[in-house]
This record gives C-alpha cells, structure tokens and sequence, in this order.
C-alpha cells in the first residue's frame, strides 16, 4: 500500500463525489428524515467501489491491447475535469439557490427506497465517467500502485456517503445557505484543474 498514491485516490474521489447532484440530495434527504440511511450509504458506497474496480482493473488490460489509449484517455480526462471545473466555477459565480430538502414527502419502504437509490446511481451516465473512465485513466498514473489509487477512491465515497447520511442533520443549516455551496464548488473547480494540468503534462 502506497500512502501517497492513496492519498491522491482519495482526494480524486472526494473532489468528484461532492458535486450538487441527484444521487447526493436524495442521500441528504434520507439522512434528514431518518430514513434507511445505513442501507441508502451502503448501496451508494458499494456501487461506486464496483465502478471504481472495473475502471482500474479494466485499463490496464485495455491498454496492453492498445497502447494509445493512455494517452487519449488521459487527454480526454483531462478534457472532461477542464469542463467539469469550469461548469463549478461558473455556479459558485452564479449560484444563489440553497439545495432543496424538503421532508414533507411519504415515508417509503426499504426496497422502494434502495430502488430509488440504485437508480439515482446507475442510471446517471455521469457515475460511469466518473469511475469507470476518468478515475480508471487517472489509476494508469501509478503503475503498480493502481490497488493503493483505487483503496482510496472507494475510501472516499464511504467516507462521503456515511458522512452525508448520517451528519445531514447538523449540516442542515450549511445547506440552507447558497454562499456555502459557492465556496464549494469553487473548491472543486480547483481540484479539477490541478489534476487536468497533470493528466496533460503526463500524456
């Protein structure tokens, strides 16, 4: 186990789950309500560390069949975080909306709740852009060390999702405040554009 390489897996992880996104409000509104959350943090951990794996393992047996596929791919990670920075940017600039959670809604059982949730997370194609290829092209980075990038990458979403679900009622307030998310998406756009400057340099 690298530190460093695990380190950066984490980092990555973290900078791409913590986007405003479907899949995020609705762990947030369960955690409000108390509802599921344990099951609803699982099936989102758990779906993001298989997506994680089948990025990392599937590279570099890809690439061994087609040696020019890192360095497209890393172009078009890099191509990807450029704009996904920019799209953070431009709502930390223009936001001025607080995240909605309104808990007025029926209490759903468990299997319709994880329906729900499996849904949010396996039919957004972003998840697969995320995980699959952009955190799979980042992993070709460290040879021999993909284990460590991708331990880190899966320790980021159960350390997000867990966190998410079960603090979200004192991040309450946080959330009720739009000047909280401009500072976080701005945080991201940061993120993003220092490891597209270094997928670039290393394509």
């Amino acid at each position: 186990m690298n530190l460093s390489v695990f380190l950066t897996g984490m980092t990555m992880g973290l900078s791409l789950i913590v986007a405003i996104g479907a899949q995020n409000a609705f762990v947030l509104r369960q955690g409000l309500r108390h509802e599921h959350v344990f099951a609803v943090c699982l099936a989102c951990a758990v779906s993001d560390a298989i997506l994680i794996l089948l990025g990392v393992t599937g590279f570099g047996k890809m690439m061994a069949l087609a040696p020019w596929l890192d360095p497209a791919m890393r172009l078009f990670g890099a191509a990807f975080l450029i704009w996904y920075g920019g799209k953070s940017l431009l709502s930390a600039l223009r936001s001025g909306e607080a995240l909605a959670v309104g808990a007025g809604a029926e209490k759903r059982g468990l299997p319709a709740t994880l329906l729900a949730c499996l849904a949010f997370t396996w039919l957004n194609p972003h998840v697969y852009l995320d995980t699959v290829v952009l955190l799979g092209s980042i992993s070709t980075q460290f040879p021999g060390f993909e284990a460590s990038f991708a331990a880190g990458a899966m320790s980021a979403s159960f350390l997000f999702f867990f966190s998410l679900g079960y603090g979200a009622k004192r991040l309450r307030p946080l959330f009720a405040r739009p000047s909280a998310w401009r500072v976080l998406e701005a945080a991201i756009a940061l993120v993003m554009w220092t490891i597209a400057l270094g997928l670039i340099a290393g394509a």
